[in-house]
């Protein structure tokens, strides 16, 4: 089978709260999934609300220190791709995602 993309549109943005708890940060993040096979995409396509909802969450939930350090970084990816490779599961019965990519991440 022939792996396949699916690129989220657009961007995920999620708020944080700093370590001084008086200012909202912000983190701004690509995603990319690496399908199992590129036929796919049509189901990815129908739950990405949901797909969206879960990596938004983790985001959200992740204290300033995590989003702003590379391990942090790789750490929330991992979460990430736990996530949504158990939604689909449970969704579908099958394995779909390989992989989940940052193409693109940028805080504040």
């Amino acid at each position: 089978a022939d792996v396949g993309y699916y690129g989220f549109e657009p961007d995920i943005v999620a708020n944080y709260i700093s370590a001084s708890s008086r200012k909202l940060g912000y983190v701004r993040v690509t995603v990319d999934l690496m399908l199992e096979d590129v036929n796919n995409i049509t189901v990815v396509e129908h739950h990405m609300p949901l797909l969206r909802d879960a990596i938004v969450e983790i985001l959200s939930q992740e204290p300033e220190e995590k989003i702003k350090s590379l391990t942090g970084r790789e750490e929330i990816r991992q979460k990430c791709i736990d996530r949504v490779k158990t939604l689909l599961q449970q969704e579908t019965g099958k394995d779909i995602v390989r992989d989940v990519l940052f193409t693109k991440y940028l805080y504040h």
